[in-house]
């Protein structure tokens, strides 16, 4: 079990050592924008690291949307941030689930994600396993309750994508951790990526905001539980700096063992 945290872009590998990390997570360009990743000037330093290396995707970027203006870039934005994360020798990209707006059929923002696989196809497919992140918020999310990612892997599971399980995000999004993971893994097969992460709101309050473990609303034995049932590496994304994740990831390893 490989333990990390999301850090700034800057010196990942700086950043891992400071929080003795095995896995670090980061942004290729700012979240909020809407650019292709620029060639890094570590990136063989990132390729030659025994650090695991995973890449999260802009927010901005929503598949789903039956919005064009939004969709067809955000198509484009996945692959080429993709096309970034393998350069640097990432292990995943891990993207948002994405959403309709209200009064929309969530069915076409399935078929949106297919289109999104279909269009990558048509190019070779992406580089890397993309790993589809659930989200908190949102009546029209594709991936905030289990029931509506089941229908979303009805539409994209032939092009076998990953599943990122953010603890945080299900706990406020009204997902019981106590068995997710086995109800995760009845859908998609797999758990490639854990986000650790306790949250400052309560159950089912759709708000995505994150606390140090043990610090919020989320009993820090369930995010363990998680941990431990999944098998998969983990990555926390909590506050506090150096400081707040170096003491979520010893936690986890004590907690959660190796």
């Amino acid at each position: 079990m490989r333990i990390g945290a999301h850090v700034d872009s800057t010196d990942p590998l700086g950043a891992a050592t400071a929080r003795d990390a095995e896995t670090v997570q980061f942004f290729l360009t700012d979240p909020q924008a809407w650019k292709d990743p620029a060639p890094r000037d570590d990136a063989e330093a990132l390729l030659a690291s025994e650090i695991d290396i995973y890449i999260h995707a802009p927010y901005r970027i929503n598949v789903a949307t039956l919005n064009n203006r939004i969709r067809i870039p955000s198509r484009k934005l996945l692959m080429s941030h993709a096309q970034g994360a393998a350069a640097v020798g990432a292990k995943g990209l891990i993207v948002h689930g994405g959403h309709v707006e209200k009064g929309e059929d969530v069915a076409i923002g399935f078929d949106n994600w297919r289109k999104a696989f279909e269009y990558a196809a048509k190019s070779g497919g992406f580089p890397l396993p993309v790993l589809i992140e659930n989200t908190a918020g949102g009546d029209n999310a594709c991936a905030r309750r289990f029931d509506a990612l089941a229908r979303l892997w009805d539409a994209i599971g032939e092009f076998e994508p990953g599943f990122c399980l953010d603890t945080c995000h299900a706990h406020a999004g009204g997902e019981d951790l106590l068995d997710a993971v086995d109800r995760i893994k009845a859908i998609t097969g797999r758990i490639d990526l854990i986000h650790a992460n306790d949250s400052k709101d309560g159950f089912d309050s759709g708000r995505d905001r994150h606390d140090n473990l043990g610090k919020g609303m989320i009993d820090p034995n369930l995010v363990v539980a998680v941990v431990r049932a999944a098998g998969a590496p983990v990555v926390v994304e909590t506050p506090g700096g150096v400081e707040g994740q170096a003491a979520d990831i010893a936690f986890l390893r004590d907690r959660a063992g190796r």
